[in-house]
C-alpha cells in the first residue's frame, strides 16, 4: 500500500491550497488591521469609527461612538477569516501530508499561528504552496513515468524480452 497522498486527492488538495492562499493573504490583512485598532482602542483609548459625525472613518473616543464600531467590525471579520484560514490549513494537514511524508502536529500548530502573530501569514503564503507543489509533483512524477499498456510486462521498450 502506498503511503501519502493519493492521485486522485490532487484536485482536492489543490483547489484547498488555492483557498488556503486567499485566506492566508486576508486574514493577514485583517490582522494588521486588528493590530491598528488594539494600539489605537487600548494605547490612545479611541475606536475606530465608520460614518460618525466628525468623518466617514474617525478615531473617536470610547465612550463618545455615534456611527458604526469599525473595531468591532475588525474583530469579527479577522476571526472568520482565521476559521476559514485553520479550516484550509487543516485539511492540507490531513490531506496532503498523509502517511509518512505528513506534517507534525506540532507544524499545524505553527502555521496556525500565520492568523496570531503579525506577518507570519504571509510568509507562510509562500512557503506552504511550495511545500505542498513538491508533493505534488512527487505524486504526479511516479505515474508519468510508469509503463503504458502498450509495453508489455518484462520486455524492453524495443520488444526485446528479458533474458532469465
Amino acid at each position: 500500500m502506498a503511503i501519502g497522498p493519493k492521485p486522485q486527492d490532487i484536485p482536492l488538495i489543490r483547489r484547498t491550497l488555492a483557498v488556503y492562499k486567499v485566506s492566508s493573504i486576508l486574514t493577514g490583512i485583517f490582522l494588521m488591521g486588528l493590530v491598528v485598532m488594539m494600539v489605537t482602542r487600548y494605547g490612545f483609548k479611541r475606536d475606530i469609527e465608520l460614518n460618525g459625525p466628525d468623518a466617514f472613518l474617525a478615531l473617536s473616543p470610547l465612550d463618545t461612538l455615534t456611527g458604526i464600531n469599525f473595531s468591532i467590525f475588525l474583530l469579527a471579520v479577522h476571526g472568520w477569516l482565521y476559521v476559514l484560514y485553520l479550516a484550509c490549513d487543516f485539511v492540507l494537514w490531513r490531506v496532503a501530508y498523509r502517511g509518512s511524508v505528513r506534517w507534525s502536529f506540532l507544524k499545524f500548530l505553527w502555521i496556525a499561528m500565520g492568523g496570531i502573530i503579525p506577518f507570519l501569514s504571509f510568509y507562510f503564503e509562500r512557503q506552504v504552496p511550495r511545500e505542498v507543489e513538491a508533493i505534488i509533483a512527487r505524486i504526479e512524477q511516479p505515474a508519468a513515468s510508469q509503463p503504458t499498456d502498450a509495453t508489455p510486462t518484462g520486455a524492453t521498450p524495443t520488444g526485446q524480452g528479458v533474458s532469465a
